[in-house]
């Protein structure tokens, strides 16, 4: 576990936050997925293929999904494993991207429960992320052969196909994109709070798709590309959660109107002009979210506040203690300092102390 919390801490400081998988099995561990290790394929005996199912059912049962989602869950071992890895990455992410500000994303025990049953700004962010986190780890299951419905993407829609030669393993954006719609259900009709989730489900999916680039690499005489081989791939996690991150910055406040022509709802500015908010159309992009935020400073069903969280002097302590002030306490601490990558392979580092001052919100 201490190792595990290690990994993750550097992980955060250099950015690789969605890079990282933190599984609430018993006896808890964390590893590295990137989509490109090499799988190891033991021969299963059938008794071990037995073990193998009924372990993913029990992780699909105790995921509490839809009846749908839970038959989806089953019929491929690897989507419950995937169902895992993108939970935790997505909370890893929001976690990260609010670390600064009043909510920092807690998601423990009600307060997770009573967000969600509230159209906050923040309810917005926590279906993009999420629905963002399904898509990407689908992508890259299928490319790492870790799923039995899927493999790489094979992108016939490249351009200029006919001067490269296909040999790379994309993400396969498509099967993912398929899977996910099909696993969070239909456009509701009439309910708001429902086409609100609904569209930022999807926005959290354009996002993906928005980030794939093509990847080529050239083979040819003295490093000539007479031919390339070309794939597609997903950007990092941690770049679709800075930039979902912005759009809640952005995110635009909604009610319900009835299209006319169809007789369905719509979703649309507010009736009533609210001072401070624009009466802009969303767009398919936008996040959007029906409820005004609650201040997040006192102890609610919302989170746990603010009370002794720590800040940064002169970043974010005013804001992150609603007024209240901060108090400062002065401490030692030993951290790795003059690290240097040592041949071959380990990294070498000096052990330094110094004395640091810490800030905490008072109650």
């Amino acid at each position: 576990r201490a190792e595990c919390l290690y990994v993750l801490s550097w992980c955060v400081s250099w950015g690789l936050v969605g890079q990282i998988a933190l599984y609430p099995f018993p006896g808890q561990f964390c590893f590295m997925l990137t989509g490109n290790e090499p799988l190891t394929i033991l021969p299963l005996t059938s008794e071990m293929e037995e073990a193998a199912v009924k372990a993913h059912y029990k992780v699909c049962d105790r995921l509490k999904l839809e009846k749908k989602q839970r038959r989806m869950c089953r019929r491929d071992p690897g989507v419950a494993e995937t169902l895992m890895e993108a939970i935790s990455m997505s909370a890893l992410e929001c976690q990260y991207q609010f670390r600064f500000e009043r909510w920092n994303c807690t998601l423990e025990g009600r307060y997770r429960a009573s967000l969600l049953k509230r159209g906050f700004k923040e309810t917005a962010f926590l279906y993009a992320i999420s629905s963002a986190g399904l898509t990407h780890a689908m992508a890259k299951a299928c490319s790492a052969g870790r799923m039995e419905r899927c493999t790489c993407d094979e992108a016939p829609d490249l351009e200029n196909r006919e001067a490269w030669q296909w040999g790379g393993c994309g993400d396969n954006l498509k099967y993912s994109n398929k899977f996910v719609k099909e696993f969070l259900g239909r456009k509701p009709n009439k309910d708001l709070r429902a086409r609100v989730d609904f569209h930022n489900n999807l926005v959290g999916m354009k996002v993906i798709k928005a980030g794939v680039e093509t990847t080529c690499k050239c083979h040819g005489v003295s490093g000539s590309c007479t031919v390339r081989t070309c794939w597609r791939q997903l950007s990092p996690f941690h770049e679709i959660g800075k930039q979902l991150k912005q759009k809640y910055e952005t995110s635009l406040k909604v009610g319900s109107t009835t299209n006319e022509a169809t007789g369905e709802g719509d979703i649309s500015p507010p009736k009533k002009s609210i001072p401070g908010h624009s009466d802009q159309i969303p767009r398919t992009t936008d996040l959007v979210y029906i409820d005004d935020s609650p201040s997040f400073c006192m102890m609610s069903r919302y989170s746990p506040g603010t009370s002794g969280r720590k800040c940064y002097k002169d970043k974010n302590c005013d804001s992150i203690c609603c007024g209240r002030g901060h108090n400062t306490q002065s401490r030692v601490v030993t951290r790795p300092c003059q690290c240097q990558v040592r041949w071959c392979c380990y990294v070498e580092c000096k052990q330094c102390t110094q004395r640091e001052e810490v800030y905490t919100c008072k109650d």
